[in-house]
């Protein structure tokens, strides 16, 4: 039977990976010596080689666990100072440099991860957006579900729930529920008015009737979460499907083709919610690269990564974007109407982003949630344009009728 011992227990000595360290030992024993350790469930089996009197440990169980150093002690007098001194040596420059290996394939990897969750986000958006309607109003609403849900679990974790008490786990998935039916209420009726009413109605009676005596922090949490996660995304819809009239000016309607609608197909609706999107993503596109190119100056606690110069190349971004493309779509006609629409854009990207990095950061979590590799949750993707739906929309409707631009 083989003898145990844990790792934390046994004097170990350097081991690299290009070979197997070995200590002489009498042999008194062919036993295996295995050591376990209590903080993992990794467990190393010693084989004993009698001829030489040393114990060996396969090179792949080190490869698979990164272990740079292993033999237990056999003898005190089995390996001199010197060679101690020069395998830690050795061992810590390996060390060293396969965790700057392993970072960077993790890095390489992460990358590569986000930028095909991006394509594949970037293309069933953008189909859903023109196809418009109950298509891009259903997406709209499995996107608001997702992103309850994570927004609720956020609720309850250790990090906020230790400062108030959080809402009961079935008002929670009731919230969620109303907050998807919003968009789909807003495309039939028109209008989100009536529906935030009966909903926030609902779950304050849901509140009350509870067997737990009633807080405000549950009313508070809750009716913000209808708020966030249910309300705002409402006009996403209003703007998409809302604005039907006719963006004439627009060049790419005149050779669309008639089986997916014509020039009818392209209304203010479209183009603006184009503009839109495009420009939230070259904010924070633009902001990633220049906050890496350039960043020194931090902005903000709530996101110490977020720096003055990132956030300024991002503007720059933002508002560039926002003018080509209306350029190129016919809409708006004057420069003051592209760039106030593309301030609204950023700013509407950039505090979005920064309200969700407040939840998260009170929580103490990275992400709101796993379902988008190398992204995190659907409210780390669409923190941005959480707000931005909302001031497109009063831009078409007050903006430009008020000021005539």
């Amino acid at each position: 039977m083989a003898s145990q011992a844990g790792i934390h227990r046994c004097n170990v000595s350097p081991l690299s990976l290009s070979s197997l360290y070995a200590c002489s030992h009498s042999p008194s024993s062919s036993k295996p010596i295995i050591l376990t350790s209590p903080s993992s469930k990794l467990n190393l089996r010693l084989a004993f080689d009698g001829s030489h009197g040393i114990f060996r440990i396969p090179k792949v169980i080190l490869r698979k666990h990164g272990i740079f150093m292993a033999v237990a002690r056999a003898d005190s007098d089995c390996i001199d100072e010197g060679q101690t001194k020069e395998g830690v040596e050795s061992s810590d420059a390996l060390s060293q440099n396969d965790d700057m290996h392993l970072d960077g394939e993790h890095r390489a990897s992460q990358m590569k991860k986000r930028v095909l969750s991006g394509l594949g986000i970037g293309i069933s958006i953008g189909s859903a957006v023109l196809a418009g309607g109950w298509v891009f109003t259903v997406a709209v609403s499995a996107a608001v579900y997702i992103g309850a849900r994570e927004f609720f679990e956020l609720v309850r974790s250790h990090g906020i729930a230790a400062g108030m008490t959080p809402p009961p786990r079935y008002v929670s998935r009731v919230s969620s529920v109303i907050c998807t039916l919003m968009p789909i209420l807003t495309l039939y009726f028109g209008h989100i008015d009536v529906s935030v009413t009966f909903a926030a109605f609902v779950v304050a009676i849901a509140l009350l009737l509870q067997r737990e005596k009633p807080r405000f922090a549950q009313l508070s949490s809750t009716m913000f979460g209808l708020f966030y996660c249910g309300f705002l995304p409402c006009f996403w819809v209003k703007l998409r499907c809302g604005l039907a009239a006719p963006a004439l000016n627009t060049n790419i309607g005149r050779v669309w083709p008639v089986l997916l609608g014509g020039q009818t197909h392209w209304t203010v609706g479209l183009v603006a919610t184009l503009i839109s999107i495009s420009s939230v993503i070259a904010a924070d596109t633009y902001a990633l690269f220049g906050g890496k190119a350039f960043g020194r100056t931090p902005l903000i606690n709530v996101s110490p990564k977020k720096t003055w110069e990132g956030a300024l190349v991002g503007f720059a971004g933002c508002i560039a974007t926002s003018i080509v493309l209306s350029k190129i779509l016919g809409w708006p006609k004057s420069l003051l109407s592209m760039f106030a629409f593309g301030i609204l854009n950023f700013f509407g990207s950039f505090f979005g982003d920064l309200t969700e990095s407040m939840i998260k950061r009170d929580a103490g979590v990275k992400d709101s949630g796993s379902l988008i590799p190398g992204h995190g949750g659907v409210l780390d993707r669409a923190d941005s344009y959480i707000f931005t739906g909302a001031l497109a929309y009063s831009f078409v409707k007050v903006f430009l009728p008020v000021f005539g631009v």
